[in-house]
């Protein structure tokens, strides 16, 4: 009696290849192959020699003993594949999650880093279960997890593949989410094959889930790169006067003080990339009897210049550059309500051939829920006629005040799918100034005037700016003279 062993059942391969093995009843194990099941026997003290085509002894069920579907090799390099592949997505996810969950300003751009953050997450334990999926599949759940990592790899990847051909830019990041896109729809489709879902107890809610989780990373994107800066317009206040002149006593002159006034009223913070103050003295030639063909004639000739005003009684128009300078400065933030004034005095001589004094603010910007400006680097002014200035040296350019710095938009989906963007703030005494944000960054010619446009709106830069005007009759009455 004591000979006698229980019966054992060695089930149909399943879509891997296992074998389950049945022994009086209980499931014992699963084999790869007959050597697998032979030292299992073993295990369970059946003799080494044991005649496994014998129907008394082992019940063949969907083949024989010679059925053994599995490839080690090809399993194991799959193996090896998908897990490489679920690793490489998770690293990503995490460098392109972490700088937003870690220094976005809104909080949209936050949650949406750390959407991606968490999914690089899911993505390591679907690369720890793919090991238990390709070997014996202790967990039932191990290809379903596996599914929702490649799932996730593929949305990411063919995310930043929309953005990149967008431009079409080259950047290192596309060695790395162009070949995961193919390795994601191949290893997708093997998933699909092989039914990998089918150890999860309730399926639908399984998918349920997965499709909720994909309309929420892409509402919260959508919302961090499209609602929320629309929802949260500029607003300045910017204000130029003039103050009461004074009589100079020593020499013939008058002090002509002057208040500039900025506040950021909206709700997004800014960095100034360029300004500058102008006073300009208006000459002009007047004539008692009107000419109004003249008045049209002059008019179409200064079109496009400052001042386009249009006198019947004067023409001969001149403007001369009195004072200039900057204003807060290329760099300097200007956070939400913040506000900030500079008090000036010039001086305009008693016997000055000018009937109007005017003064120009220009103010440009660029939001700080849009882009992050290197301020250190950009504050830095570069001097176009110095020679050791470098690429930024340019004797035909006139004397010209630069400042230039990288700028990285605050959705970092962006960054890993375009090339550095820089900003750039050209200032000058007598000209007017001038900011940009594209790709150049003076290390040789490049046409970006389309670029440069799709960028300033992009990182939501503008101007804003104020005048006033003051005869200067007016103002020598003031002084007294």
């Amino acid at each position: 009696m004591r000979s006698i062993r229980p019966w054992v059942v060695v089930e149909p391969p399943d879509s891997r290849g296992l074998r389950r093995v049945v022994v009086g009843g209980e499931t014992v194990g699963r084999a790869w192959s007959l050597g697998e099941l032979r030292k299992m026997l073993g295990r369970l003290g059946y003799p080494e020699d044991l005649n496994v085509d014998d129907a008394a002894s082992v019940s063949w069920r969907g083949g024989d003993s010679g059925t053994w579907p599995d490839r080690a090799w090809r399993r194991r390099a799959v193996t090896v594949l998908m897990v490489a592949g679920l690793f490489a997505s998770m690293a990503l996810n995490a460098a392109i999650g972490w700088p937003d969950a870690s220094g976005a300003l809104t909080f949209a751009q936050r949650i949406s880093g750390v959407l991606f953050v968490l999914s690089g997450v899911v993505q390591g334990v679907a690369a720890l279960a793919a090991l238990d999926y390709g070997g014996r599949g202790q967990f039932k759940a191990s290809g379903a997890i596996v599914l929702l990592g490649v799932l996730i790899a593929l949305a990411t990847d063919s995310l930043l593949l929309f953005l990149w051909l967008e431009e079409m830019e080259f950047t290192p990041y596309v060695l790395v989410f162009m070949p995961l896109w193919f390795w994601s729809l191949c290893t997708l489709f093997l998933l699909v094959r092989d039914k990998s879902w089918k150890g999860v107890p309730q399926p639908k809610r399984f998918a349920a889930g997965v499709v909720a989780t994909a309309l929420l990373t892409g509402i919260s994107l959508a919302y961090s790169t499209m609602y929320q800066p629309a929802a949260a317009p500029m607003h300045f206040t910017l204000r130029a006067e003039f103050g009461k002149p004074r009589a100079d006593r020593g020499l013939p002159f008058v002090q002509v003080p002057l208040t500039l006034y900025m506040k950021n009223t909206g709700e997004i913070p800014v960095y100034i990339v360029n300004d500058i103050y102008t006073v300009r003295g208006r000459g002009a030639l007047y004539s008692r009897y009107p000419d109004r063909r003249a008045l049209v004639r002059e008019w179409s000739e200064r079109a496009g210049e400052r001042g386009e005003e249009a006198e019947l009684y004067v023409s001969r128009l001149k403007y001369t550059t009195v004072s200039s300078g900057h204003f807060y400065g290329p760099g300097k933030r200007l956070e939400i309500g913040q506000e900030y004034s500079l008090k000036r005095v010039f001086q305009l001589p008693k016997d000055a051939l000018y009937d109007t004094v005017s003064v120009d603010l220009r103010v440009s910007y660029m939001r700080k829920d849009r882009g992050k400006l290197d301020v250190d680097e950009f504050e830095t002014p570069h001097y176009s006629w110095d020679k050791e200035a470098g690429r930024f040296h340019c004797s035909a350019c006139g004397r010209l005040v630069i400042y230039h710095g990288m700028v990285r938009h605050n959705n970092n989906l962006l960054n890993v799918t375009r090339n550095p963007r820089y900003v750039t703030a050209i200032w000058s005494p007598v000209r007017d100034p001038i900011s940009s944000i594209s790709a150049f960054d003076f290390k040789g010619e490049s046409d970006f005037v389309k670029e440069e446009k799709r960028e300033l709106e992009r990182y939501g830069a503008a101007e804003v700016h104020a005048n006033a005007e003051v005869s200067l009759a007016e103002l020598l009455m003031s002084s007294g003279v």
